[in-house]
């Protein structure tokens, strides 16, 4: 037997009164799902623990069947792991993204996002004007970095908000606050001044692209916690491919592969049918795959309709097709989303997603389309979300 995890990262949401009152997952034209639904079982899951923040980290840490009550450290630190950044003792972590401000609002969490090749030199000049050796920048993907602190544990005390939590909004009310603060904010202020004439903004303003004006930081971490391997509580060798470093880093801290599979991207330029296809062929190595799509929660966070829902149709088209014409093993396929990203809220939701279980072993339940409506009628529901791991691979 063969295991394969879809993550759907954010296709859940709200019905859309705009849309006729259907959500991006009922308006998605889905063949390959349609097919496969009803011979499997569909439900709810709660991947993100009551109280907690429904970050991707926390959310599909319960996916890959750990408990983000007693194993989740801090998404920062996560994704530092992923980047193979050190955190000593008496160090701390923040992401920080490359925004866009305009007027005094938060115009764009993502500075349009900004492609990794622009973002470096920014970087390395956020480095040099405002790096020493207690603080220090470094290059992530995307809009999406890393800035590590040193003697300054007190800045974990601060209130910090996710840029993309406050589409439109004025910022002076969600920088970061309370003990520890004050030099998050300095840097945040300060590299405003870095950014506004750099050649890299001053090309993407000719080209009229957004440009990067501030750094925003904010899921501030420390050190990670011991975490037991995958194999060693599932009995499985595992592998995962994903654009983020979110992901990736999980992935290290569990003890899981990462596949390197060119094209894989996170937004509607991520070549859907080369991440299935390298997945499906890791099996041959490893006994599970996790592949995480990225484009359907970015499109969320803009609120692109027609995006979103291109996206989930090509997960359809490109990957669900490639689980249904599988010949070399016995396959079991978890689907689902590691939480909701509402277009109305273009933010994350902790409500629980819908999943599917299909492949030998699993008895249809009754649903007709992989929805959020079609997931409640059913009546099943996972909570804790980590036990759904050990439903697809026999172990609960």
């Amino acid at each position: 037997m063969k295991y394969c995890v879809l993550i759907v990262d954010g296709a859940a949401g709200l019905p859309l009164p705009e849309r006729g009152g259907k959500t991006c997952l009922e308006l998605a034209d889905t063949p390959n799902l349609d097919a496969v639904v009803p011979g499997g079982i569909v439900g709810l899951v709660r991947t993100v623990p009551p109280g907690m923040e429904p970050s991707s980290a926390g959310a599909c840490m319960s996916v890959f069947g750990y408990d983000p009550e007693v194993y989740y450290g801090g998404r920062a630190a996560i994704e530092a792991k992923s980047m193979g950044i050190p955190i000593g003792e008496g160090e701390v972590v923040f992401r920080c993204n490359l925004v866009a401000i305009r007027d005094g609002r938060m115009w764009d969490y993502s500075a349009g996002h900004i492609s990794s090749e622009e973002a470096q030199p920014l970087i390395a000049a956020l480095n040099e004007s405002l790096g020493s050796d207690q603080i220090h920048f470094y290059p992530g993907v995307s809009y999406r970095h890393i800035c590590k602190l040193k003697g300054r544990e007190d800045t974990l005390l601060a209130t910090c908000t996710p840029p993309h939590d406050i589409p439109d909004k004025s910022i002076a009310e969600f920088m970061p606050r309370g003990p520890g603060s004050d030099l998050l904010r300095d840097l945040m202020q300060r590299s405003e001044v870095v950014l506004r004439e750099h050649p890299i903004n001053v090309e993407r303003r000719s080209r009229g692209d957004t440009p990067a004006s501030m750094l925003w930081l904010f899921w501030g971490s420390s050190r990670l916690p011991e975490i037991p391997p995958f194999p060693r509580i599932y009995g499985l060798e595992a592998a995962v491919t994903s654009a983020v470093d979110v992901i990736r880093g999980l992935a290290g801290m569990m003890g899981m592969g990462i596949l390197e599979i060119p094209g894989v991207k996170d937004g509607l330029d991520n070549d859907f049918a080369a991440q299935a296809s390298g997945a499906l062929v890791a099996l041959s190595q490893y006994d599970l795959v996790v592949i995480h799509v990225e484009a359907t929660d970015e499109a969320g966070h803009t609120g692109a309709i027609d995006d979103k829902v291109e996206a989930i149709q090509r997960v359809d088209r490109e990957v669900v097709s490639r689980f249904r014409s599988w010949q070399a093993d016995e396959l079991r396929v978890l689907i689902l989303p590691d939480h909701p990203t509402p277009i109305k809220t273009r933010t994350h939701s902790p409500d629980p997603v819908p999943f599917l279980l299909w492949g030998p072993g699993f008895t249809a339940n009754g649903a007709k389309r992989f929805t959020e409506a079609e997931a409640a009628k059913t009546g099943l529901f996972i909570d804790p979300g980590y036990n759904i791991m050990g439903k697809l691979v026999g172990r609960g």
